[in-house]
């Protein structure tokens, strides 16, 4: 141990008090018994607080703290000043290394690059965060994102808006059940940041200065696509506005009325029921994890009195209550 604990600290009180150590006493007038009082007389000594005095051994004197801590400290500060040299050294080498990987990026496949693993996501996200001046472009699908990545984006988030970067953010409709993310959403709001919901997203995306983007890499993966080709990250781009300028400010489903709300998701919903989504397809679409998804369809159907999926969609489209226009699964 290199501090005292509270035991011992008051022992070093006493016997500084009465320039004498009588364990017994000592014991009495700290509650403390003998062999607790001869655990902590045998710890200060070891850290040096408490020295036989010279005239007489068999006394103990207190020893000044400040001497004992400058040596415990100077210990550790040399064990800092050992690791942080050891840290810049590693940083040396990586960085000597980071010349070769831009080399690497001059060949044909830099303009579309592979980030597998989740921590090397974040690192390039929040490299191309802080290189960020004039605009961030994020779709979010899903309706409920975790506490702990909205903590994480809030300092990043805040900076860029703190340079003046405008900063646009789309979710689905269901994100408006989520307390986690209407706080978010509320907080960064005041702040400047934009966010719209939709009833369906085009998949994760975000775009920074419509220079660099990131989408998932395809499979149940954590790791993301980079892409940096200029005609890609324009497409992606447009399609973000194109699903933009159809969403609808991101407000509390409280505020709008809960069961108009779930209404409206109903009705997307059946439109993907009748043209021919599988269930995951729908999930994914509306931001519903699958169980979720499925209660709706069996209630949908149930509602409708329906025995079969082709059955509910030719019942909503007789009830009005899908779109004839709305694509199917070869479509879009």
């Amino acid at each position: 141990m290199i501090q005292p604990n509270e035991q011992e600290a008051a022992l070093y009180r006493w016997i500084a008090r009465n320039q004498r150590l009588e364990p017994d006493r000592a014991a009495r007038e700290l509650g403390l018994d003998r062999e607790e009082i001869d655990a902590a007389l045998l710890s200060l000594t070891g850290m040096g607080l408490l020295k036989a005095d010279a005239e007489d051994p068999t006394r103990l004197r207190p020893v000044d703290p400040d001497l004992v801590s400058a040596v415990v400290t100077g210990r550790l500060e040399a064990a800092i000043r050992t690791q942080q040299a050891e840290l810049h050294h590693i940083r040396e080498q990586f960085s000597d290394l980071r010349g070769h990987y831009m080399d690497s990026l001059n060949h044909a496949s830099a303009d579309v690059e592979v980030v597998p693993r989740v921590e090397e996501v974040r690192a390039a996200l929040n490299r191309a965060s802080a290189e960020c001046t004039e605009e961030m472009l994020t779709s979010q699908p899903g309706g409920r994102r975790d506490p702990a990545v909205l903590q994480e984006a809030l300092g990043r988030d805040t900076a860029l808006l703190a340079r003046g970067v405008r900063m646009r953010t789309l979710y689905h409709h269901t994100a408006r059940f989520n307390g986690p993310s209407q706080a978010y959403v509320a907080t960064m709001s005041a702040l400047g940041a934009e966010y719209r919901t939709a009833h369906q997203l085009f998949g994760r995306l975000i775009a920074f200065d419509r220079k660099i983007a990131f989408v998932p890499e395809q499979g149940d993966s954590a790791g993301a696509v980079v892409v940096r080709e200029p005609s890609l990250v324009h497409y992606l781009c447009e399609v973000f506005e194109q699903a933009w300028s159809l969403a609808e400010p991101f407000s509390d489903a409280a505020a709008d009325g809960l069961e108009a709300v779930a209404k409206d998701i109903d009705r997307t919903i059946v439109r993907l029921l009748a043209a021919g989504f599988k269930d995951e397809t729908i999930a994914r679409r509306t931001g519903m994890s699958l169980r979720t998804a499925r209660k709706h369809i069996a209630d949908i159907m149930e509602t409708l009195g329906a025995e079969s999926r082709f059955q509910a969609g030719f019942l909503a489209a007789r009830n009005g209550l899908i779109d004839s226009k709305e694509p199917g699964p070869g479509n879009g």
